[in-house]
């Protein structure tokens, strides 16, 4: 088994050119997305970021900064993209950048290595990234199925990550595809 892929946030809120936090190249994150799906049946999990009801601690500022995205779960805004919500049998919502909560540790388990994708390369992606690796689990980030809040952003956490080897390991869609284990 090549382990298992989390679809970190391909949602609405960041594939919209027109959000605030549009990821310039969510298309072509979106195309490496779809690339990889095939291999992982029965082996994803889509996540969500969702506003919190009421933000606490630090994230007030966060949302006092942001206030378009306090919206109930249910808003349009928090939606998976239209060419994976009908994909997505396993959906993880969380209120964190970080998706690395005990219910993905318990899917990524078995194999022991998590693959991610998805969006922001600089944020939700790295959040998670880091926390998995630090709890032990080898983590391979598909540069090329991930998108940043920009070219530059999205280049700097690669190599952020990078820096990890080998708890992290940048790789591309091509390589997971053809290497396995």
């Amino acid at each position: 088994m090549i382990g298992h892929l989390a679809v970190i946030d391909m949602q609405h809120v960041f594939a919209d050119p027109d959000s605030p936090w549009a990821a310039p190249r969510y298309t072509e994150a979106a195309a490496g997305v779809r690339r990889l799906l095939p291999a992982f049946a029965g082996h994803v999990t889509f996540t969500r970021f969702l506003a919190p009801e009421r933000p606490t601690g630090a994230w007030r500022a966060y949302y006092d900064r942001w206030p378009f995205a306090v919206r109930p779960p249910e808003d349009p805004l928090w939606r998976l993209t239209d060419q994976f919500a009908p994909l997505a049998g396993d959906i993880l919502d969380a209120t964190t950048f970080g998706k690395w909560t005990p219910e993905l540790a318990a899917r990524a388990a078995p194999s022991g290595r998590l693959v991610l994708a998805g969006v922001s390369t600089d944020c939700c992606v790295l959040s998670t990234a880091l926390a998995a690796a630090d709890a032990g689990t080898e983590v391979l980030v598909v540069a090329d199925a991930c998108a940043g809040s920009d070219d530059a952003s999205h280049t700097r956490a690669l190599q952020v990550m990078d820096l990890y080897r080998p708890l992290v390991t940048v790789t591309t869609v091509d390589e997971v595809l053809g290497g396995g284990d």
